[in-house]
């Protein structure tokens, strides 16, 4: 029998919270964000704050504010504080400057291939040439496996997934292909948070429980797929808080259900550096 979801959703945190890192040479497990511009990254790390804090969180109103250009400037390293205890989860996630169909707008991959590497530090301002001299003040020469990324997250926003067949919007897919293949390189793991769902489908906007029933859903995870190559069961699907007053269940759910499997595959990742 399903739990209700009040059950499910504190069952959720109270596993996020206890979590146990596999290595001890990690102390926060990395997570890294990449997409295009107004694809919902910043929203998602304020959504998940909400989530922790117990009430919404203050930062959702960046995506609104980009206006067709990043909001995102510089490399941000967002800790979590739990709301219940004042501790610091056992996980941080990075938010980047989005990708644009040009070099000289939005992040350069070798900045995000930098920050795979564990080499950029928080506060660090990106620009469209990349290559950050060694010697800088946010350049870390010496990076061990604490600083380096663990997962890397594709964030593609569902509403606009069907347009992307432009040159345009090719470009960018392209950018987001060449960095995976950076992180498989490195045996990052990878997903996609499919962001914007409500705005894809009407039975999803009227109730968030019919998302594994929409076939329109079914067919934008199928998409993503198609166009990154990242199989479908690591595709989740999630809407991130931006215009409601409260937090809803419905919502914490699914954005608790894509971060426990991503901070899952993390930990896999630093357990498998044991032995490398």
């Amino acid at each position: 029998m399903q739990l209700p979801y009040v059950h499910r959703k504190r069952e959720m945190i109270q596993e996020l919270r206890n979590l146990k890192i596999s290595n001890p040479e990690v102390q926060r497990l990395h997570i890294l964000l990449h997409g295009p511009i107004g694809g919902g990254k910043s929203s998602f790390i304020s959504s998940i704050e909400s989530v922790f804090k117990g009430r919404m969180a203050q930062g959702a109103l960046a995506d609104a504010m980009g206006a067709g250009t990043s909001f995102t400037k510089k490399f941000h390293i967002k800790k979590f504080r739990d709301g219940k205890s004042g501790n610091f989860l056992p996980f941080v996630i990075s938010d980047i400057m989005g990708l644009e169909n040009t070099n000289k707008a939005g992040a350069h991959i070798d900045d995000i291939t930098q920050a795979l590497k564990g080499h950029l530090k928080d506060g660090y301002c990106f620009n469209s040439v990349g290559r950050l001299p060694e010697g800088e003040n946010f350049y870390n020469s010496s990076p061990t496996l604490n600083d380096q990324v663990h997962c890397l997250v594709s964030v593609l926003p569902a509403d606009r997934i069907g347009m992307m067949d432009t040159e345009e919007v090719h470009a960018v897919i392209s950018k987001l292909r060449e960095i995976r293949k950076k992180a498989s390189d490195l045996k990052i793991p990878q997903v996609v948070l499919m962001t914007m769902v409500d705005n894809t489908c009407p039975q999803v906007k009227e109730d968030l429980k019919n998302i594994y029933r929409s076939k329109k859903i079914k067919g934008k995870m199928q998409e993503c797929t198609n166009k990154l190559g990242v199989p479908m069961n690591f595709v989740y699907p999630v809407k991130n808080y931006h215009e409601e007053g409260e937090l809803h269940n419905d919502i914490d759910i699914l954005l608790l259900s894509a971060l426990k499997n991503i901070v899952n595959f993390a930990n896999d990742h630093v357990e498998e550096m044991l032995d490398a």
